[in-house]
């Protein structure tokens, strides 16, 4: 346990395809699927199963291999099929526990310019070559097919989204997307000001900021490069353009930052922030070790310490963050805690790497290539398949975290963190 220390004053801030299909084309494979037509001769696989049914068989699931067989329909189910004003969600993105995939997340390159501790290793990382990155158009094709399958949010990721050339073209191409309810970035901050009044003409919906220390030498240690004054003007400027909440995502690492928490709830007082406090991961190349976490748990009785009445605030299903508020801020706090408190069992989102690859999971080692099936010529349905099998794969949930410390997996900048 560590200590925490008396809050500031008010006013201080401191699989080739054809296995794929073959595989997929087996009886039953899809659970609850029925075909819905649209826009003429479209077909569009989807899952009839109600969100009740869905929570009670990801509750009974166990741990082993996936079982394809299809129930038999229940009355409930039925009523959904025959309800044409409800519009079922794609199959192809519904997993074997019934969890539906309505955000994806898209990593536009591998390049950053900080280098955090936490998400690559000090002599930096390997790129790969601008030819096996995704292209623009290459983007924009698989944007297009996951929210035509029901994909209503979009999280552009990097590395440094920011530093991509087209951004703000990508944005506006994916704000004509119909059935895309939200498009979000997560940055480092540092060209955030410069460029977010353009960022938010072109339609980006929310903003979620890294900053780990509200101390500029601190800052500087933990990212390995200066820019702390450039990630406050960022902030500033996203809370002056009406952004709210803005999201501040912390890691946690004791030893490092542990000692600042107070200072940036406090930092919600006055402005409209949500501050997430994450639990340090193990990824490839960031050294990490289970005395470097700091828990949920510790992290909330450190806080209560300085403001007992701290409130919990009732979230969305598929919320990553336990949300909290003190009363009387302006902002709040939150926690991801994926590594002493999984949140699993909700988990409605999708990743692409830069360089083309579908995971299903942030911490499985497992991915496939979307990029190769892309520049092989194949079709939307065949794509479709490929996706459908990969989600159809996804565990019930992740394993420890020692376990995934002992994993061979990406560093996180070459996931899309």
């Amino acid at each position: 346990m560590f200590y925490c220390r008396t809050p500031p004053s008010r006013n201080a801030m401191a699989s080739p395809v054809s296995m794929c299909c073959r595989w997929l084309d087996t009886p039953g494979c899809l659970r609850k699927v029925r075909k819905l037509f649209v826009s003429g001769s479209r077909q569009r696989m989807y899952s009839g199963a109600t969100h009740k049914e869905n929570e009670l068989e990801l509750g009974e699931s166990t741990l082993t291999a996936p079982n394809f067989t299809t129930p038999p329909k229940t009355k409930s189910t039925q009523m959904r099929l025959s309800d044409d004003s409800i519009l079922p969600f794609s199959a192809f993105l519904t997993d074997n526990f019934g969890r539906r995939h309505s955000y994806l997340r898209i990593s536009l390159t591998e390049k950053c310019n900080l280098r955090c501790q936490y998400c690559m290793p000090e002599e930096g990382v390997k790129l790969t070559p601008r030819g096996q990155l995704l292209s623009t158009t290459e983007v924009l094709t698989l944007a297009r097919l996951f929210v035509r399958e029901g994909v209503d949010k979009i999280r552009l990721t990097g590395g440094e989204p920011l530093i991509r050339p087209d951004v703000l073209d990508i944005i506006t191409e994916l704000r004509k997307l119909e059935g895309l309810k939200t498009i979000a970035v997560t940055t480092n901050g540092m060209n955030l000001a410069r460029l977010l009044p353009k960022l938010k003409d072109a339609g980006l919906d929310l903003i979620n900021i890294s900053l780990d220390s509200l101390v500029p030498a601190k800052f500087e240690f933990i990212v390995r490069r200066k820019g702390f004054h450039k990630v406050m003007e960022g902030i500033d400027k996203a809370i002056e353009l009406g952004y709210n909440p803005v999201k501040i995502n912390c890691v946690v690492m004791r030893g490092l930052n542990e000692d600042e928490l107070l200072d940036f709830v406090a930092l919600t007082e006055k402005k409209p922030l949500e501050v997430r406090f994450i639990e340090y991961m193990p990824f490839d190349g960031n050294k990490w070790n289970f005395k470097k976490m700091v828990s949920y748990q510790e992290m909330l009785d450190c806080i209560r310490q300085q403001w007992p009445n701290l409130k919990l605030l009732q979230t969305g299903h598929t919320d990553t963050a336990k949300t909290f508020k003190v009363p009387g801020f302006k902002g709040q706090v939150g926690f991801i805690t994926s590594m002493s408190d999984h949140f699993c069992g909700s988990c409605n989102r999708l990743r692409i790497t830069a360089d083309g690859n579908l995971k299903v999971c942030l911490f499985g080692n497992s991915e496939v290539s979307l990029r190769d099936v892309l520049r092989s010529g194949a079709s939307d349905e065949e794509l479709l398949k490929i996706i459908g099998a990969a989600v159809g794969r996804k565990k019930k949930q992740h394993a420890g975290m020692f376990s995934i410390s002992q994993m061979k997996n990406r560093p996180m900048i070459l996931i899309g963190g």
